[in-house]
């Protein structure tokens, strides 16, 4: 019986998708794109299905045979597959996953060169085109530059593909990915504003197109971005459920990109992209790693069914599109491809070197100019463009006839020639080698790794009990591996000191979101803490390699500052007294300084059994220098609230304690299953249990603000002898300040609207070419506040503190109904005095060397 309607078109997926799982290891193995290697395949699925159709020779095999062989190619001919299909099935699909697998802040430095790329090749492309076929094609200059934007689109996923294969240069990738990303919503943007005129037969004025143009990208942007951060907020919402959270982000490409596309009318491949990269800046800090390493793997056989299938169907319509190809067609396809070519040429060698010169784009090295412009490959969408003006009935016939035919043509070039000899190019061209920093690392890294490596081998084949002779000959390789690893080694020469410091902060960077990513499979933690955490890793990791070591701690200094929630909450505390906000922020802000100190003390021990044999003594004291500055100003910044609320301090240990004691035992289930110690329902029950008490913990903790606060008071020289409901009274309604490194209290000059006690903490003023400080006990701004007048310095914090900041008239009130707080004032002013004249005592009996160094 022969098999027809929806099981047809099912069996003929099926199919296909059987034809592209044996595509994948056939190109390896003779070396050649998997692109061009499926666009051949459906080239011939598409002709040979119409060669039995038109074949005389099929009704002489027998009849279920024959019936069944012309069904399947009446299957792939008719095959329902049409423009729109291609564009509103796949293309979300490819452009999502391209973002999610980027990484941004690398991206980031390359914003100028990829929008170049993007766009303004894809326009240079579009008019060179246009404009070289306008004198032989026949057609008028609308057609033409119609054209030019349906090929105009690159498909650099081939060429990822080939880099990745022969493991061309990151940055190299980096760049064509990028372009990937935005280049097709320039074509179709291009494309649709062409084909309106096309269909309407009006002209078209430059700039509302143009001012439609940026409205299409920005709002996409905008729509992209906004719609990815809602559902990360979702996800949020939802805790842990690993089912709901994959499968909305297999939902939210379609969402971002319909809704663009059908409802608003703005780029809905645009947003799309914005919605992938906005996912791959906050999805790791948002999703457990488990769920986002398998949420990777969903995205990466999903785009390699959608990009395996999209080449074979396309290419099978291949066949379709070029019937009626004349010789002059061949000379018209060869004209737009050099015109491509040169044009493409044109902006990456005539416009790269612009940006580089203003200092908007890091310069890009020549070889990969030559590269990039070679691998300007077309492909699936080129040929859905084309579909789409074939298939609409507002486009005559001969220009459709003429744009199927000639954009076809265009990608059988690209695909056949340049994808072919693309391989050959970066080879050539030497793209597929180490940097010489890498170079020099390798050679380090090998000949300590093998000489472990031999030292365990000889230790396992003895308690395996292999013999001598049997493992002599293994380990002697091994040794022999290492001492020329260790002979050609150039790390100490190749690489400075300063570069050695930048590899090797890069390195811990690394190692810390690492240490993070181990950290957050801890179910309980905060995700909002681990995403300020990582995000902070990452820009560490950049600032180290845009600027050494002052990057590394200027990132790392920006991660100890309060966040804008703090700041708001701090804001808001202070003006109208709501506590709530600021308590939340305050909770968080305690976890975030407990887990980077914990993720410190792993990194010093990274750094003393990992770095130090690699890099150096030198270079491993520098970095160490650099790690226990770190680890002084979280201690500061954690002294300061441990201070003030030990209990909550000691219950976030426990609780972060226990949580890793739980993972701990899961991972101990594990592995007494994995080794069939267990049974599958005992490995459930078990489970079971460690997740009724990992829920207990996951209840939010209860943060007082106002903890512990009237007791410092109290032990206060300048509130001494205040009765107990004045101290409860000034706990409860003066506000509490948790100033950060630098952060300015009073400046200089004006009055002090505030008297600021400090609690924990320290602040310095600078006045008359010496400096005041301020310790825990002390107070800030009194003396200006019940005189009323300016500050003769401006203060500032020195270190991380814990604060409570009185308006200035309700001190001046509290001294009215206390003039003791005035005396108490006095004998502190005494105390300063003591303890000013006792140092510079102590400073006056130096040595001259010691003054000068201190």
């Amino acid at each position: 019986m022969e098999v027809t309607g929806l099981a047809a078109v099912l069996l003929a997926i099926a199919l296909l998708l059987v034809v592209v799982s044996a595509v994948q290891p056939v190109a390896r193995r003779f070396e050649v794109s998997e692109t061009v290697l499926l666009a051949l395949v459906g080239i011939v699925i598409g002709g040979g299905a119409d060669l039995i159709i038109r074949s005389t020779y099929t009704g002489k095999i027998p009849s279920v045979a024959g019936t069944a062989l012309n069904g399947v190619a009446e299957t792939f001919l008719d095959f329902p597959v049409s423009s729109e299909v291609f564009l509103l099935v796949f293309l979300p699909v490819l452009v999502f996953q391209g973002a999610l697998v980027i990484d941004v802040r690398r991206l980031a430095d390359e914003a100028a060169t990829v929008l170049l790329l993007a766009v303004v090749a894809v326009l240079v492309s579009t008019a060179t085109i246009g404009f070289a076929l306008m004198p032989f094609a026949q057609m008028p200059l609308i057609v033409c530059l119609l054209l030019g934007s349906i090929v105009a689109t690159t498909d650099p996923s081939a060429v990822a593909g080939i880099f990745r294969d022969i493991g061309a240069s990151s940055r190299l990738t980096r760049l064509v990915e990028g372009e990937a990303l935005l280049n097709d919503a320039a074509a179709i943007a291009i494309f649709a504003v062409l084909l309106a005129a096309v269909t309407s037969h009006q002209s078209i004025h430059i700039g509302s197109a143009a001012l439609s143009f940026v409205i299409s990208f920005s709002g996409a942007i905008a729509i992209g971005v906004i719609g990815a951060r809602m559902m990360l907020y979702i996800i949020t919402a939802l805790g842990n459920a690993p089912a709901a959270e994959t499968t909305m982000t297999v939902a939210l490409p379609y969402i971002v990109y319909i809704l663009c596309d059908e409802v608003i009318g703005v780029s809905g491949v645009v947003a799309t992209a914005a919605a992938g990269l906005t996912l791959s800046v906050y999805g790791p800090s948002t999703f457990r790693p488990q769920t986002w390493q398998f949420l990777n793997e969903l995205w990466q056989q999903l785009v390699f069914w959608a990009g395996s299938l999209v080449f074979v169907l396309a290419s099978m319509l291949i066949p379709r599109l070029l019937v009626g190809m004349t010789r002059w067609d061949v000379v018209l396809f060869l004209i737009a491809s050099v015109a491509g070519l040169v044009a493409r040429g044109a902006v990456v060698f005539g416009l790269l070197p612009v940006l580089a010169w203003t200092r908007l784009a890091p310069p890009v090295p020549t070889p990969f100019k030559v590269t990039m412009v070679w691998g300007g490959l077309r492909g699936a969408i080129t040929l859905a463009l084309a579909l789409a003006v074939t298939e609409n009935p507002h486009v005559s016939t001969p220009v459709a006839h003429f744009i199927g035919i000639i954009a076809t043509g265009f990608v059988l070039i690209t695909l056949l020639v340049n994808g072919t000899t693309l391989k050959s190019v970066v080879l050539f061209l030497k793209l597929d080698q180490l940097s010489p920093m890498d170079q020099a690392l390798r050679h380090q890294v090998l000949s300590i790794s093998l000489e472990k490596v031999a030292e365990r081998a000889k230790e396992t084949g003895e308690e395996l009990g292999f013999s001598t002779d049997a493992t002599r000959s293994v380990i002697e390789a091994l040794e022999v591996r290492s001492h020329e690893e260790r002979s050609a080694n150039t790390f100490d020469t190749a690489l400075g000191d300063r570069q050695r410091v930048t590899l090797a902060l890069i390195t811990v960077a690394n190692q810390e979101r690492s240490i993070l990513l181990d950290l957050f499979r801890i179910q309980g933690l905060s995700r909002r803490v681990m995403e300020t955490l990582l995000r902070t890793s990452d820009a560490m990791a950049d600032g180290a390699r845009l600027e050494g070591r002052f990057g590394y701690v200027k990132a790392l200094r920006k991660r100890l500052k309060p966040s804008m929630k703090f700041r708001i909450s701090q804001t808001i505390h202070n003006r109208f007294h709501y506590d709530k906000p600021l308590m939340a922020a305050m909770a968080e802000r305690f976890e975030m300084l407990m887990v980077s100190h914990l993720v410190s003390l792993a990194l010093a021990r990274f750094l003393r059994d990992m770095m130090e044999p690699t890099l150096g003594t030198r270079v491993s004291e520098i970095v160490a220098e650099t790690l226990s500055r770190q680890r002084k100003m979280l201690d500061e910044a954690l002294l300061a609230l441990r201070l003030h609320y030990p209990g909550y301090s000691e219950a976030l240990e426990t609780r972060i304690f226990r949580q890793i004691v739980i993972r701990l035992e899961a991972q101990e289930i594990d592995t007494l299953h994995a080794e069939s110690l267990i049974s599958d329902e005992l490995s459930r029950e078990l489970h079971k249990d460690v997740d009724r008490r990992r829920v207990r913990l996951d209840r939010r903790m209860t943060f007082n603000l106002r903890n512990n606060i009237e007791t410092r008071l109290r032990g206060a020289l300048i509130f001494k002898g205040l009765p107990a409901t004045a101290l409860h009274d000034l706990a409860q309604t003066a506000s509490l300040r948790f100033p950060s490194v630098g952060e300015a209290l009073l400046k200089r000059g004006h009055k002090a609207h505030t008297v600021f006690f400090v609690s924990a903490g320290r602040a310095e003023m600078h006045v008359s070419e010496h400096d005041i400080d301020y310790g825990a006990g002390d107070i800030i701004g009194a003396r200006e506040a019940i005189d009323n007048s300016p500050m003769p310095g401006t203060v500032r914090a020195v270190r991380f503190g814990h604060m409570l900041a009185i308006p200035a008239q309700r001190f001046r009130r509290l001294v009215e109904e206390y003039p003791i707080v005035v005396r108490n004032l006095d004998d502190l002013a005494k105390v300063r005095e003591r303890s000013e004249t006792s140092a510079l005592e102590m400073v006056g009996t130096r040595e001259p060397d010691a003054w000068r160094f201190c």
